[in-house]
């Protein structure tokens, strides 16, 4: 009974500290000069307050501390937070923001696992400052990481309550999803705040580690990984695209499937995020019905979901690349 109150509490107080948290920086943000002006790659129009993901790393930071997690959980995962809020006031090259980056991870890979080779501890260091950074890139509309957060982290605590089990990451996990939910009505329909790197790149980054340390076999690690399906699709697929165009990866740019369904098809943010979100509910109940089917059929549904996702991409940008000809 204890338990269930504590998880009760812990679960409404992340709810609050998403709200609020969003709800100061709406306020104050602009003040504070913590507001994401317009741009030829943006995809709203007025000067918006960002940075409205601290109330997330706040319910993350109290649900830790309240829960016995070890701080080599949540402290590097902190570090990472501060850095980013951080680069929400001023402007941080992408390769000075790496170093941290790979250092969070190398520490957090340092503590939670037992890993003798070399090589495969620099891969999955990888993997997770690349989760951070392709979260961070998929936030450019109202509501997609907001409610990306909210399926994905809900989905990683049923699967340690459930599977595993691991009841303190499975609270931490819930919390996130709650603080998540609670920092949704500040950003979508309309947003009067966003998430910003602090929200972004942080939720990328514990994403990432959780799915590490609650994976005991590679079958495990390819659902969690698939739980965020729509991100890594869409960042893979775009770099296909760009690589095949000869663009140049570095450049910012506008050309995610997400942002071409707004930006040059018109559709709203939210009808967009929430098609995310309901793809990304699909392809998660896919991998819980077929985890018992073993590693090769999980690696083979993803690899198929993929090209299919690769396919419509390739040909929403065909169609928009013509019709932009036809209009010069």
């Amino acid at each position: 009974m204890y338990m269930e109150i504590k998880i009760i509490l812990l679960c409404a107080a992340s709810l609050v500290c998403g709200y609020f948290g969003a709800l100061l920086v709406s306020k104050y943000g602009s003040r504070l000069g913590v507001v994401d002006r317009p741009n030829e790659r943006s995809s709203h129009s007025i000067p918006t307050p960002k940075g409205g993901g601290v109330g997330i790393v706040a319910a993350f930071v109290l649900a830790a501390l309240a829960l016995p997690v070890s701080w080599a959980i949540w402290v590097p995962a902190s570090l990472i937070a501060a850095m980013s809020f951080t680069g929400d006031f001023i402007e941080i090259p992408p390769k000075a923001r790496l170093l941290p980056q790979f250092l969070a991870a190398f520490a957090t890979l340092y503590w939670w696992h037992d890993i003798a080779s070399l090589p495969l501890i620099a891969l999955i260091a990888v993997i997770v400052v690349g989760t951070a950074n392709f979260y961070n890139f998929m936030d450019g509309i109202n509501g997609i990481a907001g409610l990306t957060g909210l399926v994905g982290f809900g989905s990683l605590a049923f699967f340690a309550f459930a599977v595993v089990p691991d009841r303190p990451v499975a609270m931490l996990s819930l919390c996130l999803a709650c603080a998540c939910l609670g920092f949704l009505p500040l950003n979508m329909p309309g947003a009067r705040v966003f998430m910003g790197d602090v929200g972004s790149i942080f939720l990328g980054f514990v994403y990432a580690a959780l799915c590490l340390f609650l994976a005991r076999t590679w079958t495990d690690r390819a659902c969690l990984a698939g739980f965020m399906f729509p991100f890594y699709a869409d960042e893979l697929s775009t770099m296909i695209i760009r690589i095949r165009a000869g663009q140049n990866l570095l450049k910012p740019h506008r050309r995610h499937l997400y942002q071409i369904m707004v930006n040059q098809r018109g559709y709203a943010h939210w009808r967009v995020s929430l098609g995310y979100a309901a793809g990304q509910i699909v392809i998660i109940g896919i991998l819980l019905a077929i985890r018992a089917e073993g590693f090769p059929t999980v690696f083979f549904f993803l690899s198929a979901a993929f090209i299919c996702f690769h396919l419509a991409n390739m040909f929403i940008h065909g169609m928009w690349e013509n019709s932009s000809c036809e209009k010069k």
